[in-house]
């Protein structure tokens, strides 16, 4: 599964806005390269609302521990939510985890290394193994911030 196939896959959605900053765009550097993926139906980044999914593709000051330093490494970022992520890890997001998970490692959904405890999940290099699972979390994560935005609008 590459970069770009996700890219392609997410777009498909109904109301997605992807995000991909680039030089020129007015984006920090530091985020060229890499992908944010919104509830948009109107096609404008919401003000108030992160993205559902990202893809990044380098290490941050704040987040390093999947190395993504190495050639070829990304990794797809999911706002999972409580349900699936307790389903994937076997715990609750704020709960500490008691597993030696390897946050580098490849082909393998697991809480995301800074964001596990917000009830977002993590694959490093999705693969065979994770293919059918990232597209299956990608798009309960869409329908998760589509309702979120239905119950914003209604209010």
């Amino acid at each position: 599964m590459s970069i770009d196939e996700i890219i392609a896959y997410v777009e498909g959605f109904e109301g997605v806005l992807a995000l991909k900053p680039g030089p020129g765009d007015g984006t920090p550097e530091i985020a060229w390269g890499d992908a944010f993926f919104y509830y948009a139906p109107d096609g404008t980044v919401p003000a108030a609302t992160q993205p559902f999914a990202t893809i990044v593709t380098k290490d941050y000051p704040d987040d390093a521990a999947s190395r993504l330093d190495r050639p070829g490494a990304f990794r797809v970022n999911i706002a999972a939510g409580r349900d699936a992520f307790a389903a994937w890890t076997g715990r609750a997001p704020r709960e500490p985890d008691t597993h030696d998970t390897d946050p580098a490692a490849e082909d393998a959904v697991i809480a995301h290394p800074v964001y596990g405890e917000l009830g977002w999940l993590a694959v490093v290099n999705p693969g065979a193994r994770t293919d059918a699972t990232v597209r299956e979390l990608l798009r309960a994560a869409c329908e998760l911030a589509r309702e979120r935005h239905r119950r914003r609008a209604a209010t």
